[in-house]
Formats: structure tokens, sequence, C-alpha cells
């Protein structure tokens, strides 16, 4: 297995608690892809720490290259995730677990009766705040603009909630609070004024960029980047994505260790069926 050395672990790396995960009531993020990694060494995991530089999908065996280091393997599962686009704000991924957020289903729980902002204008946003409302005591969507980008049926049921708000021609500028969030520093994007909003939780909904640049020209992906599959079986034959780099939608630690299982389980089936032939 490569793992690339800029965060092994992906986004679970950066995840304080986890509510939703099969057996893991008292583990953090980290914790848990600690005991992840334990357990694929023991029953016989090789793991490189490195950054795959490109891939080669034309012919079996494929390559794989770290710089000039060359891998070659009859089968290969992508899991490469995706990443949330963030506002690029200074202290961002600091305060990242300890009240800003990009996982309003990971991490709505932990917002029970505070006072939360939303920032984001468009469908994830909307489905965001209204699911947040289930915890929250309010929800402020902050917005660049004095119009949202989601669709007439998300803004209708967002704007329908009572304990929805908007702040609208505002951007987010900077993020208050040492060790946990405590308020947002908004900027009108009309007339500069700047204003404060008293917030425990900031969850960032502009976004996800799947981790898939690599394979471009490769395999078959959608226009946003996401790997296109059946279940995890890409349109190369032996390639397999599991996770969020072809989920766009559910994007939990669950739903991605499921899919990996089944990754491996169709690497296992395919290897069974084709590289006795090789």
């Amino acid at each position: 297995m490569v793992s690339s050395g800029d965060q092994p672990g992906g986004q679970l790396m950066t995840t304080t608690e986890i509510e939703n995960f099969p057996g893991a009531p008292d583990l953090t993020g980290p914790a848990l892809i600690t005991k992840m990694r334990e357990q694929a060494i023991k029953f016989g995991t090789i793991i490189k720490t490195e950054r795959v530089t490109k891939v080669d999908f034309s012919a079996r065996p494929y390559g794989v290259w770290v710089g000039d280091k060359e891998y070659r393997a009859h089968s290969i599962i992508i899991s490469t995730g995706a990443a949330p686009i963030m506002l690029g704000l200074d202290r961002e991924w600091d305060l990242m677990g300890r009240g800003v957020s990009a996982c309003a289903t990971c991490d709505g729980f932990f917002f029970r009766d505070k006072d939360i902002a939303v920032v984001g204008g468009g469908d994830s946003a909307m489905e965001e705040a209204t699911f947040l409302t289930k915890f929250a005591k309010s929800v402020t969507v902050v917005h660049r603009r004095d119009s949202l980008r989601a669709s007439q049926v998300m803004q209708d049921r967002a704007k329908a909630n009572p304990k929805i708000k908007f702040h609208w021609n505002a951007q987010v500028t900077r993020l208050l609070g040492e060790d946990h969030l405590t308020g947002l520093q908004l900027t009108d994007t009309v007339t500069g004024a700047t204003s404060e909003l008293a917030v425990e939780g900031l969850f960032i909904a502009v976004g996800h960029r799947p981790n898939s640049e690599l394979f471009k020209g490769q395999l078959d992906m959608e226009d946003s980047g996401y790997l296109k599959t059946q279940g995890v079986i890409t349109n190369v034959p032996g390639v397999f994505a599991a996770g969020d780099v072809q989920d766009s939608r559910y994007r939990q630690a669950i739903t991605s260790a499921g899919s990996g299982c089944e990754a491996a389980l169709e690497a296992q089936h395919y290897l069974a069926e084709h590289h006795s032939a090789d």
C-alpha cells in the first residue's frame, strides 16, 4: 500500500470525535486511523509512506511511480479521497475539530443547543444547514451574495425553517477564539464594513475536490473530477476505486470503509480469474 505523506489517513486525521463508526464510540479520528493501520500491518500489509507521481493503466501489469521508483501490479485499488474546499483563513486548520468542520453529518451531533454558522449558498450548504437544525439552537447561513445558488426547493425548505437565519452579502474574514471557535469576523461584500457573529461552530459547505488529478486521461471521471464507477469498478479492468474519490454523495468514514471492503473483494475475484493467465 502506498500512502501519501501529505496526510496519511485523510480527512479522519482532522476529526477529533467520531459518532457514526460502529465499534468506535470513544475513538478520535487519528486514533481510529492508527488502529486501522495496526490491523493492516498485522495481516501482512506493507505500507509505503510516499507520494505517487504517475500511473500507467494502459497495459497490465499496471505501473505506479513514486518519483523514479516504479511499482507494477495486476490490480490496483484507488482510495485517494477528497478534500474539502476551505476558505483560506488563518488558523482554519488549527480550529478544525475545535469548532470548524466541513461535514455536518459527521459532526452535527456535537453542536447540540449551540449557535452555529454555515458558509455557502448551494444545495450542499442548504442541506447541511437544514440537517444541523436537528441539533443546533440556531443556524446562520453566511453567503457572499444576496441570493442563493441552491435549487428552489432547497432554498424554500431552508427559508421555511425557523431555526435558520441568513446573513447576506457577507464573507468570513477571520476566525475568533483561541483553543475553540467563539465567533466569526464578517466583512460586508458591498460596503466593506466588518462585524462579529458569536457562534461556537462553523460548517464550511462550499464543496469538495476529489483527489483524482493523477488519473486524468487514464480513468473515466465526472466533470467535477469524481471517478466514474459501477459500484467500485472503473472503466479499466482490474482497477477499482473506493471512498470519497468516487463518492460525491455520502462522504462518510463508514461508507468509505464499506466500499474499500467491496473493492478489496472485487480485486481478489479479478486476480483469481485473470492473474493465472499472465
